[in-house]
């Protein structure tokens, strides 16, 4: 069927490794979120290289740029999607590792530190600096929400059709359910549950016990109650796979190659892989304003490179949360969920600031006088 090659089943390890001596887990996410600062600040250093600056002011700006970046995110999550806990428990906004950060706060917590930068290093004008960081915003934030993906979190809205991601990595979590006995769970496309409902397909879920274990009426039992009913509570999973609240939980035991085998079937539900269309339009963004910057800032007014990131990156934002799921339940019912509702000012500004760059900017991007015609 044509579908079994269509759709993605993801269900990757959020975890890349653990560090051994401590064991401590190394995720994708933190590996990609400081992997954006690391590549960002060597292309600083070349921008610095390149237009005479000096390449030690580049690690006094990372210092800022990453306490601006997670302090901003930080607060805006806490402040923009749940105000009211957190200003009575203070203490939890302090949480960062529990997750939680917020773009737009990251946004503006970069604008007020790049100000304070400029404040203290006088020799740096804020529209010279800014025009360039959006290069490296940019990227870094294309890795970011590549890490959002392998984290399998701010998923997408349904594809009503046979193609887009499965995200199953909190099915596979819940079936494993801490039992020593289960060597490994994976999933297959195609399974004996039938479904006439669109964005909707067979999967299978596949649990292989170690050798020697051997699945008897308590686990029938075990699955047909316990399991049934946590795979049908739990949002995560009832989200993305469907396992049929009106039926009994359909599922199978064999042994396979010396193995007591499950099978457990449902439907997957097809969504949006929502963060790589981000990522991708923010790794293209990055190699624009690179191009402006390098082709045109002679010719282009000081500011105009961060006018046209500011316009086309919250439009986009603006854009893709049709497509994303939305973060808090109060948004739900709202016609306009809160990451559309923050982006528009911001969308604003940056058209604002293209116009009043482009007709009343007196210098060019390298601080020259601007010659018009």
């Amino acid at each position: 069927m044509d579908f079994i090659l269509s759709f993605l089943i993801w269900s990757p390890d959020p975890d890349m490794l653990v560090i051994p001596i401590v064991d401590h887990p190394v995720r994708w996410y933190g590996l990609l979120f400081a992997g954006g600062f690391i590549i960002s600040q060597q292309i600083m250093f070349w921008i610095f290289k390149q237009e005479g600056r000096p390449e030690k002011d580049v690690e006094k700006l990372t210092v800022y740029m990453v306490a601006a970046t997670i302090i901003g995110a930080r607060l805006g999550h806490c402040l923009f999607y749940n105000p009211a806990h957190y200003l009575s428990n203070p203490l939890e906004i302090l949480k960062v590792w529990e997750g939680g950060l917020a773009s737009h706060g990251g946004g503006l917590g970069i604008f007020v530190s790049l100000f304070l930068f400029t404040r203290k290093y006088t020799q740096y004008n804020f529209w010279w600096l800014v025009d360039r960081l959006v290069i490296v915003t940019a990227l870094t934030g294309a890795l970011i929400r590549t890490g959002n993906f392998f984290n399998s979190e701010m998923e997408g809205t349904m594809t009503n059709g046979d193609w887009g991601v499965v995200y199953a990595y909190h099915t596979e979590q819940l079936l494993h359910y801490d039992d020593k006995n289960i060597e490994d769970v994976s999933f297959e496309k195609g399974g004996d549950m039938v479904s006439n409902e669109p964005g909707k397909y067979p999967i299978t879920a596949k649990i292989i016990y170690r050798r020697g274990v051997e699945l008897g009426v308590s686990d029938k039992h075990f699955f047909e109650n316990r399991l049934r009913n946590a795979l049908l509570s739990y949002d995560e999973v009832v989200q993305h796979i469907d396992f049929r609240k009106d039926q009994p939980l359909a599922y199978k035991f064999y042994e396979e190659d010396g193995h007591a085998v499950a099978e457990i079937y449902g439907l997957g539900i097809t969504r949006h892989a929502a963060q790589l269309y981000e990522a991708l339009f923010t790794l293209l963004l990055a190699m624009l304003t690179f191009w402006v910057w390098k082709a045109k800032r002679f010719t282009l007014p000081a500011g105009f490179n961060f006018a046209l990131f500011m316009t086309l990156l919250w439009i986009e934002r603006f854009v893709d949360e049709f497509f994303k799921m939305n973060q808090e339940s109060f948004e739900e019912g709202m016609a306009l969920n809160m990451g559309q509702i923050l982006s528009i000012p911001m969308a604003l500004a940056g058209i604002a600031m293209l116009f009043y760059f482009s007709t009343r900017g007196t210098k060019n991007m390298v601080g020259e006088e601007l010659k018009r015609d």
